[in-house]
């Protein structure tokens, strides 16, 4: 059935509001080089499926590919290969030398526990929600037996314990979700009047396609912001904050949705939308355009 919108008290909207703006402020100011690296397309992609598979509701794809975010295996990942080059420098051996079984070891083991750290992240993120289906142990196994993989039911276990382990057993990490379900509430009490129930189901359906399509909609939105084709690798870095920033992301696929759905209140949506958030009205404009863009080729929206 979906979320209830207009149930909640406004004191607590407020609150969770004020809550989720400061957490996405910590998190850009705390940001690593490495932020987003798991966010690629086919991962995004796997995950997706593989919840599809496991019948799992819409809000644990997004949690599974935070938390595969947060876990810390790209630092792993990046720590295993300092190793082998730091041993191959102390053997006295040349680059080539190095590039022998140790990195082919290296690269088989690496992506062997990748996969099993995805199937763990969706695992946990199907236990985040009280009401859809859990992934249990024998589901997950018989799963990565069909991939030809051979772990044990204890493995298994560990993994999943790894996964806590690195994220310090926090494990209810904020996804856009959240950001966008309460700046629907914050639009209904703040008196625009939108059928709720589909502009909801469509926001979801943007933020299945802004996971997918993340690097294509962001390189838009960057060589827009800077009017030009070819970013330097300064700008690249510095847009990392835009690309990990959730609050923007809500918003532009709030804007978005209304754009499809309701052009007629998108002008009002935006103005609201900005005066809730902070984020200027010609961000949001050129964030939804960013992604109509790439749904059907659009112009930019008329204001």
């Amino acid at each position: 059935p979906g979320p209830l919108f207009g149930e909640i008290a406004p004191e607590i909207i407020e609150d969770t509001l004020i809550h989720l703006a400061t957490e996405n402020e910590q998190y850009l100011s705390e940001l690593s080089d490495q932020a987003g690296c798991f966010k690629e397309t086919e991962i995004v992609e796997f995950i997706f499926l593989l919840s599809e598979k496991w019948h799992l509701d819409q809000s644990a794809r997004y949690q599974a590919v935070e938390l595969l975010e947060s876990c810390g295996f790209c630092r792993f990942m990046i720590k295993q290969v300092e190793q082998i080059c730091q041993s191959s420098r102390e053997n006295g051996k040349t680059r080539e030398q190095a590039q022998g079984s140790s990195w082919s070891s290296l690269k088989d083991q690496i992506y062997d526990t990748f996969v099993l750290r995805v199937v763990s992240c969706v695992q946990l993120a199907s236990k985040l929600s009280l009401h859809y289906n859990r992934v249990n142990s024998d589901t997950a196994l018989k799963f990565l037996q069909s991939l030809k993989y051979s772990y044990t039911k204890q493995e298994l276990l560990e993994s999943e314990l790894a996964v806590l382990k690195t994220l310090r057993f926090q494990i209810n990490v904020s996804t856009p979700l959240a950001y966008v379900e309460l700046l629907l509430e914050v639009l209904g009490h703040n008196g625009c009047l939108l059928p709720a129930k589909p502009l909801h189901q469509m926001c979801l359906q943007l933020l299945d396609f802004s996971y997918l399509a993340r690097d294509t909609i962001y390189d838009t939105l960057l060589k827009i912001a800077i009017e030009n084709s070819t970013p330097s690798k300064l700008q690249l870095a510095k847009f990392l904050t835009v690309k990990e920033d959730f609050m923007l992301l809500a918003v532009g696929i709030i804007s978005t949705g209304v754009f499809i759905l309701n052009p007629g209140h998108w002008k009002q949506v935006v103005e609201h939308l900005n005066c809730i958030t902070g984020i200027t009205s010609q961000s949001i404009l050129e964030l939804s355009y960013a992604v109509l863009k790439h749904i059907v080729g659009s112009t930019t929206p008329k204001q």
